[in-house]
């Protein structure tokens, strides 16, 4: 009974990450198309939260990658116990919820599997953690995505404004406004088949870890559906703090850029979700917008944030792993432990809303700082 009434209680917070991994990463797809105009606030998140639904059933190799390759299994099966996996999503929840007060577009992704890594090796010791799956699925994904797809940006920005040179301001920018729409819309759906699945992958650990699911397999469906239908739910309540810092603060977005960020996004995420990747939305999308700002002038980038941003990433990773393993310490003494884990992790949470609540950003708000007037060609 105490063993199911874990399993339990890790699954509900494993969906309130993934509530807040919606409306953390909603930014990821819709920030340029609400930056440039492209789309409503309320239409743009509408359109992502249902796109994330639909994606969580696309694959499930990224679910596979959390749930058999970075936690390892022992002679005696998964070595990670529900105790171990509810903490490390304490972690993650919140960090996500930290990272979004301060609008900073950190990655759900590395906050997820800091927590996990931080419980794990607290728990149950250093070997328990696949460290070969780490470096090959997370930390290279994590160093190369960005790259990759803000090289491709740039070089999708500089052939946009090329190619219109000669239009008329006015003519190309509703163009490419328009295309934003389905881009953006390719981009929501990346987003639902790579994250939505570290959720069900969490998940199905936990139901292998406590023998209620055989080792090996991959989720099942009352998962998928619980992963994308939570998701949906978090993007549709709209990220707005961290939407204005992609869509405003780091470059001044203009529709062709919006619509190269945005297809650049949406072909990374795709691609390494087929390959079972469990790269970072947040990193390949943030890469994208500076790619996409250095493609229009080669300078218009703001790289005072772009350093936060940076700074984030980098400690995301251990800062959640820390949390995780405090966590773990808690947690794993007691069924008061666990208590007192899951009631310091509400406190926190509300903390963290009741603050936000002090200098609001909505659907509203969100756009106030205009921008600079859109320019047909470099």
């Amino acid at each position: 009974m105490d063993v199911l009434v874990t399993v339990v209680l890790v699954i509900v917070v494993a969906l309130v990450f993934d509530f807040t991994n919606g409306f953390h990463d909603t930014a990821n797809a819709m920030a340029t198309s609400v930056a440039t105009g492209a789309l409503k606030p309320r239409t743009a998140v509408l359109i992502s939260a249902v796109l994330n639904v639909v994606g969580a059933f696309l694959s499930t190799e990224v679910a596979k990658t959390v749930s058999q390759g970075i936690i390892r299994e022992g002679q005696d099966g998964i070595q990670i116990s529900p105790t171990m996996i509810f903490a490390g999503l304490v972690g993650a929840v919140l960090w996500n919820l930290a990272t979004w007060y301060f609008g900073l577009p950190s990655s759900s992704t590395h906050a997820l599997f800091g927590g996990l890594i931080g419980a794990s090796i607290i728990g149950a010791g250093l070997h328990s953690v696949d460290w070969a799956t780490v470096v090959s699925k997370v930390v290279l994904p994590a160093l190369l995505s960005p790259v990759i797809a803000g090289v491709i940006a740039l070089v999708a920005t500089y052939l946009a404004y090329t190619l219109t040179r000669n239009a008329t301001t006015h003519g190309a920018a509703t163009g490419f406004r328009h295309g934003q729409t389905i881009s953006a819309s390719l981009v929501s759906l990346a987003h639902g088949t790579n994250d939505a699945q570290k959720t069900m992958g969490v998940i199905t650990l936990t139901l292998i870890a406590a023998n209620y699911q055989a080792a090996g397999t991959g989720p099942a469906l009352w998962v998928i559906l619980a992963c994308g239908l939570a998701i949906g739910l978090g993007t549709y309540t709209g990220g707005w703090r961290i939407m204005r810092t992609v869509g405003k603060k780091i470059s001044d977005v203009q529709s062709p850029q919006g619509f190269a960020a945005e297809t650049s996004s949406a072909a990374t995420i795709l691609v390494s979700s087929h390959l079972g990747f469990a790269l970072s939305t947040t990193h390949v999308t943030s890469g994208s917008v500076i790619g996409s700002g250095l493609g229009k002038k080669l300078a218009d980038v703001h790289w005072s944030v772009v350093g936060r941003i940076v700074v984030a990433w980098v400690i995301t990773l251990p800062a959640a792993a820390v949390v995780g393993a405090l966590a773990t310490l808690v947690a794993s003494t007691s069924t008061v432990g666990l208590v007192v884990v899951a009631v310091l992790a509400l406190v926190g949470g509300l903390g963290f809303f009741l603050l936000a609540r002090r200098k609001p950003i909505t659907k509203d708000t969100v756009d106030d700082e205009q921008p600079a007037t859109e320019p047909a060609s470099v």
